[in-house]
C-alpha cells in the first residue's frame, strides 16, 4: 500500500501512527511509505526487524495543503508520486488524507479513468439497520449533472454487489421527498435519466429517496447525491453516531471511502483523520485489493449497456 505521509490536517504524526497500527494488525501487509525520508524513518524506526521488511520508502517532500487548487496535484507531490507509484506497479493501492480535490486529480492522471467515467466517484459504505448502504459521492464531484449522477449509480451498483457482497442492489437518488419531482433542477432531471439506465448485478433503480434512507437501509442498499451533498451528509450521520455512542450494531463508522471511476485501487481518507482512521483506510485499501474489487467492478461495467447519448460530461476526452 502506497501511504502519503503528508496527507491530511494532523500529518505526518496521526499518518505514521495510523502506519503502524496497521502494520501490527495485519502481518501480511507491506507499506511503501511516500513523504520526507526523515519522516518514514520515523516509523520504520518503531518497528521490529521483522516489520521492517515489509516497509520500503519512497521520498517525496511536497505536501498538497487543503487549501490549495486540486490541480497542485500535477506537482511533484506526495500524492502524485504515490500514484504514480501504484501506476508503475511498485505498490498496489493509494492511501491518502490529503485534500480530497488533489487526490482524486492525481488518480485520474497518474492511473486513468475507465471508460466513459469522466468524474470519478468516492463512495463510503455505511452501518444502516438493514445492512449496509454505499452513499455516493461524498466529496469527489460536487456540482455532477444528470448523466454524471447516472454514471455514478451504475458504479454504486458494481461496487455494492463486489464489495459488500449485496445482491441485486436497489439504488436511490437522494432528494427532498420520494413523489417524482422533488427536489432541485438536478434531481428532477436526473431521476427520469436513471429511471432508463441499466444497471450491473442485477440492481434496480428504486426512484427517489430521502435522508432518514441511508440510516434505515430498507429502501435502497445503493444512495447517489452530489458530492457536496453527500459530504455533509457523511459528515452529519458520523456526528449523529458520535452523540449516540457508536453506529448500530454490527458495524463501524466510515472512516475512508473508496475512489470508483479509476484504473487502480484508492482510498480516501477524512483530512481531520485520526491515527485509527489511517489504519483503518489502509485496511480498506488491503481488502479491496485483496478482492481484486477494482478488475471486478469494472467488469461489471465492461458489460453495462448505459445510455451515454444523454450528456457529453460522461464522455471521456
Amino acid at each position: 500500500m502506497a501511504v502519503d505521509l503528508l496527507g491530511g490536517d494532523d500529518a505526518p504524526a496521526v499518518v505514521v501512527d495510523g502506519a503502524l497500527r496497521a502494520m501490527r494488525a495485519d502481518p501480511d501487509l507491506h507499506l511503501l511509505l511516500v513523504g520526507p525520508t526523515k519522516v518514514a524513518g520515523e516509523l520504520i524506526d518503531a518497528l521490529d526487524p521483522a516489520q521492517r521488511n515489509r516497509v520500503t520508502v519512497r521520498p517525496a517532500h511536497t505536501a498538497v495543503d487543503m487549501a490549495d487548487d486540486p490541480t497542485a496535484a500535477r506537482a511533484e507531490s506526495t500524492v502524485r508520486a504515490a500514484a504514480a507509484a501504484v501506476r508503475a506497479g511498485q505498490a498496489d493501492a493509494l492511501v491518502s488524507a490529503g485534500s480530497t480535490g488533489a487526490t482524486v486529480t492525481a488518480a485520474a492522471l497518474g492511473l486513468g479513468r475507465w471508460p466513459e467515467v469522466r468524474r470519478p466517484a468516492l463512495a463510503a459504505a455505511l452501518p444502516a439497520l438493514s445492512g449496509p448502504v454505499v452513499l455516493l459521492d461524498v466529496g469527489g464531484s460536487l456540482e455532477p449533472g444528470p448523466a454524471t449522477l447516472a454514471r455514478h449509480a451504475v458504479l454504486g451498483a458494481a461496487y455494492a454487489a463486489v464489495a459488500h457482497g449485496l445482491a441485486a442492489p436497489r439504488v436511490g437518488l437522494l432528494s427532498v421527498g420520494t413523489e417524482p419531482g422533488k427536489g432541485d433542477r438536478a434531481r428532477r432531471l436526473a431521476d427520469p435519466v436513471l429511471s432508463t439506465v441499466a444497471l450491473p448485478a442485477g440492481a434496480r433503480y428504486v426512484g427517489l429517496v430521502e435522508g432518514y434512507d441511508v440510516c434505515l437501509g430498507t429502501r435502497a442498499d445503493v444512495v447517489v447525491t452530489d458530492g457536496f451533498t453527500g459530504n455533509v451528509l457523511l459528515k452529519a450521520v458520523e456526528g449523529a453516531y458520535a452523540m449516540a455512542g457508536g453506529p448500530p450494531p454490527g458495524g463501524e463508522a466510515p472512516r475512508a471511502a473508496a475512489l470508483l471511476g479509476v484504473a487502480g485501487t484508492v482510498v480516501v481518507c477524512h483530512g481531520a483523520a485520526q491515527p485509527d482512521d489511517i489504519a483503518s483506510g489502509i485496511a480498506l485499501a488491503a481488502r479491496l485489493w485483496r478482492r481484486n474489487a477494482t478488475d471486478r467492478v469494472a467488469a461489471l461495467l465492461a458489460g453495462d449497456r448505459t445510455d451515454r447519448t444523454t450528456d457529453t460530461e460522461v464522455r471521456t476526452s
